[in-house]
């Protein structure tokens, strides 16, 4: 598979128009059904809807590619192993945020070869925001019609760390995993592909995830550190794995904006 810049485009484009439907969802959310998965979490007629068309839409581009969605994932690994390029979506990430509300949610593209993510896009239409990396061309953010380039950085670490989490009572758990009265400050936001968006940017120097997440939920997020030099690690300091396994749950992980530092001298993971 051949990355060029007209294949970023025309997918850009495809989370743009599904931004455009789930910004129209968003405005009638009150009259939107509420189911809950087997895992606990909800799940609404959005997240298909915009499965159903982001699979159409990468499927015309490549149809030679895969799509493997959230929302469409019992596919044995007898089957998906053989893959060698793939799509993987999220058709909305933060199903929470969008149920109540907060804007902070997004949907994530990935474009997956030979098991490691290649390309992908961030899109969160109510934030106006666009955040998409490539392998080998650099990350970037799109906001209001502007493109920036993202810049690498070196974290000083003799400074608070700034840890973004998904939640207050997240906080704690990640405080046992760090040094006694390491000083740190904390930044709660939205969906998981928004909270790595915040360690692209400096705003946050890494976002720690100690419960479950999904491979859909890390893809894109991996493409966007990577060309910043940063990094994806789970409790072993190994990188996350993508359709190597018969389940799809992440362990859990911390992504970081500086892949240089010795990040083992900072997190004790309880294993």
């Amino acid at each position: 598979m051949q990355l060029t810049d007209q294949l970023l485009q025309s997918v850009l484009h495809i989370a743009n128009e599904a931004g455009k439907i789930l910004e129209n969802f968003y405005l009638k959310s009150e009259s939107i059904e509420i189911h809950t998965k087997s895992d606990n979490t909800p799940v609404t007629e959005v997240d298909v809807a915009i499965s159903q068309f982001l699979t159409q839409k990468l499927t015309a581009l490549t149809p030679d590619f895969p799509v493997l969605s959230e929302e469409n994932c019992n596919i044995p690994l007898t089957e998906r192993q053989n893959w060698e390029t793939y799509w993987l979506i999220d058709p909305l990430d933060g199903t929470q945020q969008f149920i109540d509300r907060t804007g902070q949610f997004s949907i994530l593209i990935a474009l997956i070869q030979q098991n490691r993510p290649i390309l992908g896009v961030i899109h969160a239409p109510i934030l106006h925001k666009t955040y998409y990396a490539m392998q080998g061309f650099g990350a970037y953010k799109l906001e209001d019609n502007n493109h920036q380039r993202l810049i690498a950085r070196h974290i000083d670490l003799s400074k608070p760390l700034n840890i973004a989490v998904g939640s207050e009572s997240h906080k704690q758990k990640v405080r046992c995993i760090l040094p006694e009265n390491f000083p740190c400050e904390f930044i709660v936001y939205g969906s998981s592909g928004l909270k790595s968006t915040l360690v692209a940017e400096g705003i946050a120097d890494c976002y720690v995830r100690l419960g479950d997440t999904g491979e859909w939920d890390t893809a894109a997020s991996e493409v966007l550190l990577n060309e910043l030099h940063g990094n994806i690690f789970d409790p072993f300091f190994s990188p996350l794995t993508y359709n190597q396994r018969e389940t799809f749950v992440n362990p859990p992980f911390v992504m970081t904006a500086d892949g240089e530092k010795n990040w083992q001298k900072i997190f004790h993971f309880n294993l």
